[in-house]
């Protein structure tokens, strides 16, 4: 195998298990959906935050950065960022400027989504 391939096995096998933890606590749990994703968020901070979530970042690539996982590690290396820079300012702006690329990809495709498929009211 290329490295290139190695590569995606590694973010398939992470991001899947990622993926395959919440659908269990989906399924097992009185948890919804909100909260475990909620809970996601909260967990790539507090995994950021103790240095162990930069290794596996390193190991699986996109399969440990695309997840609610790699939302909240990204949003923690922001607001890290931004206090070295901004100082205790940096609090309030780091996870905005840090999450502002996917958040905005995410309002563009829901845009072009809508536009393409028409969305009706239940």
């Amino acid at each position: 195998m290329s490295y290139g391939w190695m590569m995606v096995l590694r973010a398939f096998l992470v991001g899947g298990a990622i993926c395959a933890v919440c659908q269990i606590l989906i399924d097992k749990t009185k948890l919804t959906p909100a909260r475990i994703l909620t809970g996601l968020v909260c967990l790539g901070v507090v995994l950021g935050l103790i240095g162990v979530y930069e290794p596996l970042v390193d190991f699986a690539g996109a399969g440990a950065t695309v997840p609610l996982l790699g939302f909240g590690y990204n949003m923690f290396k922001g607001v890290k960022e931004a206090i070295k820079t901004d100082g205790l300012l940096g609090v309030l702006t780091g996870g905005f400027s840090s999450g502002a690329a996917g958040i905005s990809a995410a309002i563009i495709a829901g845009l072009i989504a809508s536009v393409i498929r028409k969305p009706k009211m239940k």
